[in-house]
């Protein structure tokens, strides 16, 4: 594509004193402009419906006409179309209440994706899938746990009383070279001593600390954003 470039002066013509031969305008002089004309119209794109070849470059701020959304032809997409079409996919992506992440940008996904509005959510936790059965995560948002525990310092005291017992005993009598249990009568002869009752007090030392421990599962930390809106 070209551009119309004059390649004679002929208002400089007329200021030429008469006599002058470069006065005259000569049929070269208007031929070579005709062809120059000629050249720049042919090269030139239609105003209307133009087919353009090679690579189209734009101006900056070039304003196109907007396609409706859902148009699948060839025509060229403006930054409205753009725009349009991303705000009617994000929300599928992205419906209220989904949950954006991000391990490295902390922007709001406002200024990300272009659309909707978001807060940082979670801070400082992990997500857990909803389980019906488990009161402790029965309800979407609910929170719990503690990222410390604490150990009371105390000591434990065990006490062991004996109620008493017997130790039992046989007399025996030698027959030749082994003992048997006799009474006078014949009979098996026991004899039962019993004891006191004792007492036995065990107590272990103190255990624990009153401060806080970790209580951490293993976690990686990312930015974390619900849609509200």
């Amino acid at each position: 594509m070209s551009n119309y470039v004059k390649s004679t002066n002929f208002a400089t013509k007329d200021t030429l004193p008469a006599g002058d031969s470069n006065k005259i305008v000569k049929g070269t002089e208007i031929d070579t402009e005709f062809n120059n004309i000629a050249t720049a119209i042919s090269t030139k794109a239609d105003t209307a419906s133009p087919t353009f070849t090679g690579t189209v470059t734009l101006p900056t701020g070039a304003v196109g006409v907007t396609q409706s959304y859902g148009d699948n032809d060839t025509s060229l997409a403006t930054t409205a179309f753009v725009q349009a079409a991303l705000a009617a996919v994000y929300p599928i992506i992205y419906p209220i209440g989904s949950i954006y992440t991000n391990a490295s940008v902390s922007t709001n996904p406002a200024t990300l994706l272009g659309f909707g509005a978001w807060v940082a959510f979670g801070a400082g936790r992990v997500m857990v899938g909803l389980d019906a059965g488990n009161a402790a995560f029965d309800t979407a948002e609910e929170t719990g746990g503690s990222a410390n525990a604490t150990l009371v310092s105390h000591t434990h005291t065990a006490t062991v009383t004996d109620p008493g017992h017997n130790h039992t005993v046989s007399a025996l009598t030698q027959v030749g070279g082994s003992y048997v249990a006799f009474s006078n009568t014949g009979s098996q002869q026991t004899i039962t001593s019993s004891t006191s009752t004792t007492g036995i007090t065990v107590a272990n030392s103190t255990e624990g600390a009153s401060a806080t421990n970790a209580n951490l599962q293993p976690y990686i930390v990312v930015y974390m954003w619900k849609r509200v809106s």
